[in-house]
């Protein structure tokens, strides 16, 4: 093992040194990072990143469009998705910017989406599933799901499925799910995704539903033919999401917060460079993979078991949504 990656070791098990701009700082430089502007480039291809109009969404926007994609935004709010496309146009000179309008709370409103994105599209190369926020009051939607995970598992588990015909029609496409170094806090338990209304937390919801999304990562690369999938997390990033839901937090780290760039750099570099298609199914961070488990309370043996119970799960919400539409 070389000094870089004893150091890079060293950083991890530090959780603060690693989560912070501490951590890309220092292993741009232990590992000579190819700038962003440096990785290959994305002309002809067709990526859609949802939870664009701010944070890391919106970063990761503008690094794609620099890169010469053909980007789509995903957005729930018609002004702000307006907006944004006009900022990454301005900043990129990229005019092949775009925006659907759906929320993620109304599956009705993802399918109908998809079928206007199927319509307008022949491929799709990259799919980065970067919405969602913490919410620290339990609501349940209109298809009837508690929010948190709605909107973090279940929406864009609906989302990947019904654009998988553009997917496996793309070279080499690449799904792409934004965690939370949260996850490491919790286990996976189907039984346990849908917190109720007495007992409902919003951090341990939203590390919950965390843990998911990298377990149905990890079950989808295992099952799914000619996709790249792959989850990350970005650190701890100084977004409005960051600031609004855990002020506090917010408050005492702020000066060791990533910027929404360097929170969004993994993003950029799983959606375009050749270094990952070698791992799919893995958990990134810092352009490394990274385990998924670091505490005994959240390993489990059966974990491979629970996340095909996941998929199982997944698709049994969505085709409640589907026979009613």
């Amino acid at each position: 093992m070389g000094a870089a990656e004893v150091i890079d070791r060293a950083l991890e098990a530090s959780v603060v040194l690693s989560f912070s701009r501490i951590g890309p700082v220092a292993r741009s430089r232990l590992f000579d990072w190819d700038r962003l502007d440096e990785l290959p480039r994305l002309d002809g291809k067709v990526a859609l990143v949802t939870g664009a109009t701010s944070g890391l969404g919106e970063a990761t926007a503008i690094a794609l469009a620099r890169l010469g994609a053909s980007v789509r935004i995903l957005a729930r709010n018609p002004d702000k998705a307006a907006a944004t496309e006009a900022k990454v146009r301005a900043l990129t000179g990229n005019d092949d910017v775009r925006s659907g309008i759906a929320d993620l709370s109304s599956l009705v409103a993802v399918e109908q989406l998809c079928d206007r994105f199927l319509a307008e599209h022949h491929h799709l190369d990259v799919l980065v599933h970067c919405a969602g926020a913490l919410v620290h009051e339990h609501h349940r939607t209109d298809d009837g799901i508690e929010r948190t995970v709605q909107t973090h598992l279940v929406a864009p588990f609906l989302l990947t499925q019904r654009l998988m015909p553009l997917l496996q029609a793309a070279p080499d496409p690449r799904v792409i799910w934004v965690s939370s170094g949260g996850m490491y806090s919790e286990r996976l338990r189907v039984d346990d995704l849908e917190m109720g209304p007495v007992a409902f937390n919003g951090v341990t919801a939203y590390a919950r539903a965390k843990r998911a999304q990298v377990a149905l990562v990890g079950e989808l690369a295992r099952t799914t033919d000619r996709v790249a999938f792959h989850a990350m997390h970005p650190g701890w990033v100084d977004t409005p999401g960051v600031e609004t839901a855990l002020p506090r937090f917010h408050r005492l780290l702020g000066p060791l917060l990533r910027s929404p760039e360097e929170g969004a750099d993994t993003i950029v570099w799983l959606a375009a460079a050749a270094a990952p298609a070698d791992w799919p199914g893995s958990f990134w961070l810092d352009r490394h993979r990274r385990a998924t488990h670091r505490f005994p309370v959240s390993a489990r043996p059966a974990e491979e078991a629970e996340a095909a119970r996941l998929v199982t799960w997944c698709n049994e919400r969505v085709e409640l949504v589907e026979r009613a539409v």
